[in-house]
Formats: structure tokens, sequence, C-alpha cells
């Protein structure tokens, strides 16, 4: 417990420093939200076999019809954005990116205003290196000029790969020079950045640097349509919290990639478990999924008010994983007015649902039920719990791979 205790209150002092550390550009305030194509997508590039799928012009205005008109926009989800595959296979005769003139035959110039008077912003998608990860051309030696070109296309976020970048040192460099390029342009572009991914094979990435330069970074994989895989992402997060989450807060954030509700591989248990895990980790919320053929069920979830709420608290806090316990892991995250988001994970993937009792002095060292509190529980369905004082034990019940995200008010 005092170990614990300890931690959680290292962790609440080091956030309070990367506030003044962050790139300073005013953006990114709470982690972005929006679509991104990749994990659905991926680099569908033929049109003709299979037009609904393709990465191009049509799909991103489609996409954008459906965030405006069915809420998603109103929810919060901002950006859309475009990832790899966009690009053309060669630059233009004066050395500038352009986009594929048979898939994009209007430019993207005209698809970022048709996003914007849709009172949405669009992202895109470009490499540190000299080729993208998909083949394309990448940005190296061109950082100037690719920044200057997204922001007279009217571009609102850049999400920068880290592929075919040749050394450390490049890979650092080209990561500075493009924040710096962006920022030059006068354009507020929001920048998200896969730098730490890239050095954590040989070295410690360095968070303070990071976060001077990027609004938001991978450290891990590509998040997959599986549990597999997003049981990775908690696992890694919280084996390496001591080192990222003391960096997160208004302006840098820490990216654990897609969310893949509404698509094919989860269970309704784990896209809940992605959904809460998300918001206590105060990560970026891009859903890749097919919005025009989405679930009613999947569609509340991603649109659920209080989730995103929890997500978007200004505090700015990233949660934690605070104990495990034979499958079960409790996680919290520190809320503007004392409050707290508490996640109860069951981590077992076999049997039927488990109760798991803990004492509420556990949580927000000893302080988020003191010397009373009132629970509500946000997922997998909202309820009020009611009220409950310092010293009471709480026992939730939880279904196997699934989550319950309960929210403590200290009364």
């Amino acid at each position: 417990m005092a170990a614990r205790r300890a931690l959680r209150g290292a962790l609440a002092a080091a956030v309070a420093l990367a506030a003044a550390l962050a790139l300073d550009n005013g953006l990114a305030r709470t982690p972005p939200m929006g679509w991104l194509h990749w994990e659905r997508f991926l680099c569908a590039t033929d049109c003709a076999a299979d037009p609904r799928r393709c990465v191009s012009e049509r799909l991103f205005v489609e996409m954008a019809d459906v965030m405006a008109a069915e809420g998603w926009r109103d929810a919060g989800y901002e950006f859309i954005c475009i990832d790899d595959c966009w690009m053309a296979p060669t630059r233009d005769e004066c050395g500038r990116l352009r986009a594929d003139p048979k898939r994009f035959p209007s430019g993207i110039r005209k698809l970022a205003d048709y996003v914007h008077s849709k009172g949405l912003k669009l992202g895109i998608y470009s490499d540190v290196g000299n080729k993208t990860c998909a083949g394309f051309p990448g940005s190296y030696d061109h950082y100037d000029l690719d920044a200057q070109t997204f922001a007279s296309w009217g571009v609102d976020l850049l999400k920068f790969d880290g592929c075919n970048s040749g050394s450390l040192e490049l890979l650092a460099e080209g990561y500075r020079h493009m924040s710096v390029a962006l920022n030059k342009t006068g354009r507020s572009i929001v920048y998200s950045c896969e730098w730490p991914f890239y050095l954590r094979p040989v070295q410690q990435p360095n968070y303070t640097e990071i976060k001077r330069y990027c609004n938001h970074w991978r450290n891990f994989y590509d998040v997959y349509d599986s549990w597999n895989s997003i049981k990775s992402i908690l696992d890694w997060t919280a084996l390496h919290q001591d080192s990222i989450v003391k960096i997160a807060g208004p302006g840098g954030w820490n990216d654990p990639d897609m969310l893949v509700i509404g698509n094919f591989g989860l269970s309704w248990d784990q896209e809940v478990t992605q959904m809460a895990m998300w918001a206590i980790m105060a990560a970026p919320l891009f859903m890749s999924n097919d919005l025009r053929r989405i679930s009613p069920e999947a569609k509340w979830l991603l649109q659920n008010k209080e989730v995103i709420a929890i997500n978007q608290d200004p505090l700015g806090k990233q949660g934690y994983r605070i104990t495990k316990d034979k499958g079960f892991e409790l996680w919290e995250r520190p809320l503007s007015g004392g409050a707290y988001a508490v996640a109860v994970l069951n981590q077992k993937e076999i049997g039927g649902p488990q109760n798991f009792t803990f004492s509420l002095t556990f949580l927000g060292n000893g302080l988020a039920c003191n010397p009373a509190c009132c629970i509500r529980q946000v997922l997998p369905a909202g309820r009020n719990w009611g009220v409950y004082t310092w010293v009471s034990s709480l026992s939730v019940e939880v279904n196997p791979t699934g989550t319950v995200l309960l929210k403590v008010t200290a009364l």
C-alpha cells in the first residue's frame, strides 16, 4: 500500500511539471478526437475493384458527411484523417507532394474545404524518411516544403510516421525539423508523432524532449482488430507507466492507437474495455471503422457522453494501474474537481462473470472517498450506485475480458 501511494504521489507531482514542457502551439489541450482510415481500410488503392473501400476522395467525403449528420462531430470527433497511400508515386515538377490524381481528382485543398464546410478538420499523413511505410514519397529533405504545402491545403493535423529514416539521429532531427516547420507556417496543425516507437528497440525515449515537439506520440505497435492486440497495448502501458504517465498532459499525449470498435474482431465486452481504458489513459480517440455501416451498439458506445467527458477531462492527467490481483486489474484516473475515474478490468478469458472486491481507501491515495463519495457506473451501462464511506469495500462484477468503468466523486 505504501509503495502504491508513493507511486501515485510521484506521478501527480510529475504531471504538474509536464504541462510546462508541452509543445507551445496551443493545440491538443485535451486528447484529439476523430476518425483515421488505416486499420479498417489499410492501403486499398484499386477503386475500380472496390470503390467503397478504396483510399480515395470518395471515402473521406462520405465519412465527413456521416460524421456531420449522425452525431459524431457533435460528440467531439472533429478530425477526419487520411493515413498512408494517398499520394501519387512521385512528387510534382516543383518537388511538392501531390495526391494520386485518379483517387483524389479534386486535390487535397478541395477536400479540406469540403471537410471544413461540415464543421470538421482534415488530417493528413507523411513520413520522416525518404519513403512512407507503404513506399510512397516521404518528407526527408523536404520538411519545410511539405509543411508549407500542408498549410496551403488547409490541413489541420499531420500524422508523421517513422519508416525509412536511415538512423536514429536522422529520425530525431526529422521529427524536430517538421515540428518547427509546421509552426513556422502560421497555421494551427496538430502534430502526431511515432518518434518513441521507432526509438524504443534501441534506446529509451526522452519524453521531455518529445513533448516539446509533438502533440501526441505512439509508443507501441499498431493496433489490430483483435483482443490480443488490445490486451498487449494495456499490458505494455501498465509495464511502462512509470515513464510515460508523468509526461502526458494538456498539449501532449501518449497515443495507444486507434479505436477499432464497430469492426469485426472484438466482442461487446472487449469493445467496452477498449473505450473505457482509452478514457482512463487520456488517449487520443481516433476511430478506424466504417461509420457508414456501424451498429447501433457501437455507435452508442463511441458517442457515450459520460465516457467522452472522462477522456476529455480538462485536468489532463493520464490514469494508471494501481493493483493487479488474480486476473483483475484496478486502474484510476484523477479528474477535475477532485473526482476519479476507476476501471475494473477482468483479464480472464474463461468462465463467467466474477466479482472483484477492493477497499475504497485504495483510490486517490486514500482521498477519493474521504469522508464519503458518490459512485456512478458509466460502463457497460450507466447507473447510480449511491453513497459510500471511506471505509467501505466495493464489489464489482465484471465479465471475462470486460471492464466496469466508474466515476467516484467525493462528498
